[in-house]
């Protein structure tokens, strides 16, 4: 019931809304109390190439959300009734569906954002996964495609230093590309009566989250003030507006899209994208607002500015003009954006996925089990099912191809950061599998990660599991979920002490120690691979584990560890697929069946939630002793200043006694 009412409220604001529009539309006019100028806008960002609806888990049930179809049927309708609508993206339009296999080739996503009418749009993080090869590939197709595309806009590429130091080949690339495209630190449209600069950032975390990107970007604030101020000096504006792909945060001094507003008070309006933030409310700094609207196009964001006679641009939220409309199977779809977007599907089959033997809606198992939404993963700290099955289909998979090696796999890793969806109960597509696991592409130019195959010394194992333990709640993407390592721990204790026991499950389900000194096989994808380097500056340099051959040699390029089949790369999104087809078929009708082992936890995780000072304190491990030593050496530096303040005062109040007994 819970579940039907948030849904029910949810409809409810938008046939408000839909109400607003025709009562303005009666009466001819907008109310005489509204101010001369104001402005009607609709948004989303981090849709990740989700042009078609999908099935999603929401308070336990699946329901089916999004679609650029549906999208595209309430901005016609708006359009109706405000021609001038501006419409905008703030990056990551692409990876996360299948269609991003031809994302270099066809360019699907920006096609699709300018047959919506969208005007504006950055560059996200995963724009830059197809390397700058496929970025200015997909840059060139939406060029060259001969229908609208919308305009890029990124003001904080530091070209200047990158000039100076010599363009790299990659460099050069993506310039060009960018130039052929038109991308622009800002451009200026003119919506009925209202002129409004469009200006794009990109952030630092957006930075740290893009392995393979070869740019170098200014600090946003710095970059936004120095574009606000040639926009106030070049352009008659009435308006600026930010399409930030930085972010938000509960943290606010980290919350980069905050910063940026209280450092560049111009802005009048942030569009925040790349932390899938869903603010039901936009965040206001002083007369700056930031707006969000959650990921995979699940919302379409929209809000009116209204300009004051002082010139200030305000948002009443109590009068409706903000409000995230949710896309539901109660919209009718758009039948020529549908049309649009099945056509580029049936490509999809023929480009790609005709290589591995499938088609999207091949349907791969049946599951009765429940998996976990996958923002569990990273909500709940503890074993999860959709993790479990991932990491144990990495083992199947290995072991199970036409090449294998025969050295066993003792570990395999997937990392929260790297899992962008869940599987549905019932039927389990192709389209279901490459979703859950959408990101990236290989040496040989195909969309997908690969798997690779590295060794770790048992200490490194050890080390794995305390980066799950506690550097994840600081670093949430590197939340892991392992088969065959398990591992308990006490989020009470001392960070980098919190694992409190590390042990290997075999393949007969034993529990076997780990040896500290011994190699042992592990398996993951390229992705985490290349983020392997973010831990040592996560934790100050405290942790640190380097992948090794297995002669014990250090992999100085961690694409040398990709695993082939048949010469050809094993992509991360097909393990899955072949773990499910290896199932047995429990019902007869010819599909595999989820085995109900994943349907109950498997204890891979154990977490001892005790504040018992035996608890606290038994086992301690070398991080442990050396914030114990730091945590003395602070308390002795603080009562060695407490005496000497205290020393100090004395003689001054023993020298004004001796003054006034004189």
């Amino acid at each position: 019931m819970r579940h039907v009412f948030k849904w029910s409220v949810f409809c409810l604001a938008s046939i408000l809304i839909l109400l607003r529009i025709s009562v303005a539309e009666a009466a001819g006019s907008r109310d005489e109390t509204f101010p001369p100028k104001s402005v009607d806008i609709m948004f989303f960002h981090d849709t990740h190439s989700h042009l078609d609806s999908f099935s999603t888990i929401v308070d336990g049930e699946e329901v089916s959300t999004g679609g650029f179809a549906r999208i595209n049927a309430l901005i016609k309708r708006q359009k109706e009734y405000c021609p001038d609508t501006l419409i905008l993206d703030a990056g990551d339009f692409s990876m996360g569906t299948l269609v991003q296999a031809i994302f270099s080739s066809e360019s699907a996503e920006l096609r699709m954002l300018g047959s919506m009418g969208c005007e504006a749009t950055t560059l996200g993080n995963h724009e830059f996964d197809y390397r700058s090869k496929g970025l200015a590939g997909a840059l060139d197709a939406a060029a060259s495609s001969g229908e609208p595309v919308p305009a890029m806009v990124l003001c904080n590429i530091d070209w200047e230093t990158m000039e100076s130091e010599g363009l790299t080949e990659d460099q050069r690339l993506l310039k060009d590309a960018f130039d052929r495209y038109g991308m622009k630190d800002y451009i200026v449209v003119d919506k009925g009566d209202v002129k409004i600069a469009i200006l794009g950032v990109f952030g630092e975390d957006a930075l740290a989250c893009a392995p393979t990107c070869v740019l170098k970007f200014k600090d946003i604030s710095e970059a936004a003030a120095e574009t606000v101020k040639e926009i106030q000096e070049k352009e008659d504006v009435d308006m600026i507006i930010c399409l930030s792909h930085s972010g938000t945060s509960s943290d606010e001094s980290k919350s980069e899209d905050e910063v940026l507003a209280k450092s560049v008070p111009a802005i009048d309006l942030i569009i925040s994208g790349h932390s899938h933030s869903q603010l039901t409310e936009p965040i206001r700094h002083g007369d700056t607002y930031i707006a969000s609207a959650g990921e995979y196009g699940k919302y379409l964001g929209y809000l009116t500015m209204r300009q004051m006679e002082n010139g200030r641009w305000i948002m009443d939220v109590n009068r409706g003009d903000y409000s995230l409309i949710p896309i539901t199977d109660e919209i009718e779809p758009d039948p020529a954006t549908q049309h649009k977007i099945d056509s580029l599907m049936d490509l999809v089959d023929t480009v790609y996925l005709s290589q591995f033997g499938y088609t999207n809606d091949q349907v791969l198992a049946q599951s009765s089990v429940s998996f976990c939404p996958h923002k569990d993963l990273a909500a709940t700290h503890t074993d999860q099912n959709l993790g479990n099955f991932m990491s144990d289909s990495y083992v199947y998979a290995v072991e199970n191809a036409a090449e294998y090696d025969g050295h066993p796999v003792d570990v395999a890793i997937v990392p929260y950061g790297c899992v962008r969806d869940t599987y549905p109960s019932g039927d389990i597509t192709v389209t279901d599998v490459f979703n859950s696991f959408s990101l990236g592409i290989g040496l040989d130019e195909i969309p997908g990660y690969p798997v690779i195959s590295v060794y770790l010394t048992g200490k490194e194992l050890k080390t794995v599991a305390e980066i799950d333990a506690s550097i994840s709640d600081l670093m949430i993407y590197a939340r892991l979920y392992t088969s065959g390592l398990e591992f308990a721990y006490n989020p009470n204790r001392l960070i980098l002490n919190k694992v409190t026991d590390c042990y290997l499950r075999d393949h007969d389900g034993n529990r076997v120690e780990i040896e500290d000194d011994r190699l042992y096989r592990v398996v993951g994808d390229l992705y985490s691979g290349q983020m392997l380097g973010a831990v040592t500056d996560v934790s100050y340099g405290l942790l640190s584990v380097t992948p090794k051959f297995a002669d014990g040699t250090p992999i100085e390029n961690i694409e040398d560890a990709i695993i082939t089949e048949n010469g050809r790369e094993i992509k991360a999104w097909t393990v899955f697929a072949r773990y499910m087809e290896s199932f047995e078929d429990t019902d007869g009708d010819g599909i595999a069946n989820i085995p109900q082992v994943y349907a109950i936890p498997q204890g891979r995780k154990i977490v001892e939630d005790s504040t018992a000072l035996k608890d606290l304190l038994k086992a301690p491990n070398k991080y442990a002793f050396m914030i114990m030593a730091a945590i003395l050496i602070i308390l002795a530096i603080l009562i060695l200043l407490i005496l000497l303040v205290y020393k100090t005062c004395r003689k001054i109040i023993r020298k004004k006694h001796s003054n006034v007994r004189t």
